[in-house]
């Protein structure tokens, strides 16, 4: 029974190595990462670092012959001692002038790959994030992976390359310790090694207790970036100041800190008693070996100088030995951190196979089979057995109560969602064949959401289409489609105007003419042949929406053209009218047809006619 208790301990004692080991795996990708930011420069930090780690016992050893040949030339009484000692203090004062420079460019090397390691890591975790599904972002988990890894992995590759370059240079530091030491006692080297393992240990827990706090609040901490937001943002100013909520928000945004704080508090008192508790243990051994020095220089077993060196190799030993320790669970912390980092960069993200670049059926438009959708985590279907066709040319009208599934439509047309079951054809090929790329320029789309840059107006309206981004011809004939010709002209440097609060000189518009920016950036692209317009004039008055609408028949003939509004008067326009409940179409056909059929439609079109009488 004993022998079985004594396997299953080493069983399990042998499992935490491993662990422990496992867990520095990504220790060899952060110098590569570190390296390839900059050869040149982490190639200095590696010499700097053995340099720094060499000299310090040199100096012990040079402070030890000081201290002979002082006591031997203060006994003789010959001048070419003391000129000795002199040269000895000379010599000691250029390796001490040496140490310190290695020491400040060491700490300018750092600095320097700082700033350079944040760019270069913030960059990939952005590169990373282009590559994401619009289900990514939608996943409140996954999203806190990818806060995990921009909070932390911008300074831990860094942190890890020079604990890693800490630990060689206490190495070297403590081979050459204990190589004099040894000439005093074996026993004295095993001491100073084994008086450092408690606070490791100690250490290593307290910083696994850390990261598994790090990782299980990061919604929390989120949280508290979005009071933030809602607080200080002139976005979210108006109501928040009408409605008084700011005393609430931050009320909230207390509550977090405090419960986030307590957490810390408690860590930090353990973490700090332990280490206290522990360091006293490396304090007594530091004076027990100081005594047995001292009594062994008292006997006339070691000279003054060795009595000297001794003692400073071992104070400086027990803080090396400490130093390494705590670079090791140094490192130990910051490969817990970069898993972050490195489970968001390999995160698999389906690529799309599809390749071609036109349809099989040129001129066929866009067409629905079946097409049912549900959103993930959810059990109730968004979509159910929708089927439309939409030929070039021909003006599509949706609409439906909120939640009805409008939106969710355009996802799947523009391929941010596939379909949970049919297919979206366009020009009789699937929508998943088609190059993503080639796809999306036949769009143009227009958002109920759309995003106010806070760029200039010609450049609100050239991301419209990236190639043509600074166009300026462009610019000039989406404005005039879009019909925000006329406001851009009466602003103070025209399309050079910048707009939004955030810097220097910005006009904020209204909610109207901010729309009209957006219709402007939806003709763009000039070789889009289906436009999707969600709620385009939802903030516009009456009349401004009517223009607009008669003039969108007038530029997009050839066109299709979809459209989601809850405004019939504008509706009414289309060629055909699908009446979507429930993420199912209840009723389609003209305006005129589904009046006569006295459906949804018409009791939707009545009371809302019923409100203008």
């Amino acid at each position: 029974m004993k022998q079985q208790k004594f396997f299953n301990a080493l069983r399990f004692a042998w499992q935490r190595l491993l662990q422990s080991a496992a867990i520095f795996r990504y220790s060899d990708r952060a110098i590569s990462l570190v390296w390839s930011t900059s050869p040149s420069l982490t190639l200095i930090f590696a010499v700097l670092t053995l340099a720094a780690g060499l000299f310090p016992a040199v100096i012990a050893y040079v402070g030890k012959l000081i201290v002979d040949s002082v006591i031997n030339a203060s006994r003789s009484g010959v001048e070419s001692l003391s000129l000795l000692a002199l040269s000895y203090v000379g010599l000691e004062a250029l390796l001490i002038a040496l140490l310190n420079g290695t020491q400040r460019g060491l700490g300018v090397c750092q600095s320097l790959l700082r700033v350079l390691l944040g760019q270069k890591v913030n960059v990939l975790i952005l590169e990373k994030a282009l590559t994401l599904d619009l289900v990514h972002f939608e996943d409140s988990e996954f999203y806190d992976k990818m806060n995990q890894a921009r909070r932390e992995a911008s300074s831990r590759p860094l942190s890890l390359v020079s604990r890693t370059f800490k630990l060689i240079q206490d190495i070297l530091s403590l081979i050459t310790y204990g190589t004099l030491l040894l000439q005093f006692s074996v026993l004295a080297v095993v001491i100073l090694a084994v008086a450092g393992i408690p606070a490791f240990i100690a250490e290593t827990r307290f910083a696994g207790e850390a990261f598994r706090l790090f990782r299980w609040r990061s919604p929390e901490t989120r949280q508290q970036t979005y009071l933030e937001t809602l607080i200080a943002r002139e976005d979210y100013a108006k109501e928040v100041k009408l409605y008084q909520l700011g005393q609430i928000l931050l009320a909230r945004y207390r509550d977090i800190f405090h419960r986030l704080y307590d957490e810390d508090r408690d860590l930090t008192l353990r973490r700090g008693f332990w280490g206290y508790l522990l360091g006293l243990l490396s304090t007594a051994t530091f004076y027990l070996a100081y005594a047995w020095i001292v009594v062994e220089t008292i006997g006339g077993k070691i000279s003054l100088g060795d009595m000297t060196m001794y003692l400073v190799i071992f104070r400086q030993g027990q803080s090396t030995f400490s130093s390494a320790l705590g670079a090791v669970g140094g490192m130990y912390e910051d490969n817990l951190y970069l898993s972050n980092l490195y489970e968001f960069l390999e995160q698999h993200i389906p690529k799309s196979k599809g390749k071609a670049t036109q349809g099989l059926i040129p001129n066929d438009g866009v067409l629905f089979e079946n097409v049912s959708f549900t959103y993930p985590g959810s059990e109730k279907p968004a979509l159910q057995g929708i089927s439309l066709h939409l030929k070039p040319g021909q003006k599509l009208a949706i609409v439906g109560e909120n939640g009805s599934g409008k939106t969710t439509l355009i996802k799947l047309l523009t391929r941010l969602y596939a379909p949970s079951s049919g297919r979206i054809l366009l020009d009789g090929l699937d929508l998943q064949a088609w190059d993503i790329a080639a796809l999306h320029r036949r769009y143009a789309v227009i958002f109920q959401d759309f995003v106010r840059y806070q760029f200039t107006v010609g450049e609100n309206v050239g991301v419209g289409d990236v190639e043509h981004l600074q166009d300026r011809k462009r610019w000039q004939m989406a404005a005039a489609k879009g019909m925000a010709k006329p406001l851009i002209e009466s602003m103070p440097a025209g399309f050079e105007t910048q707009l939004g609060r955030w810097f220097k000189s910005g006009v904020e518009l209204s909610g109207g003419e901010w729309q009209k920016i957006a219709l402007s950036r939806a003709f763009m692209r000039t070789d889009a042949d289906v436009l999707v317009l969600d709620e385009p004039t939802a903030a516009m008055d009456a009349e401004a929406e009517f223009q607009i609408f008669n003039h969108l028949r007038t530029v997009t003939k050839t066109q299709m053209v979809i459209l989601i509004s809850h405004r019939f008067s504008t509706v009414r326009m289309a060629d055909t009218i699908a009446v979507l409940a429930d993420g199912v179409v209840v009723e389609a056909g003209t305006h005129e047809e589904l009046l006569e059929a006295q459906g949804r439609y018409a009791r939707l079109f009545s009371l809302q006619a019923a409100g203008y009488q």
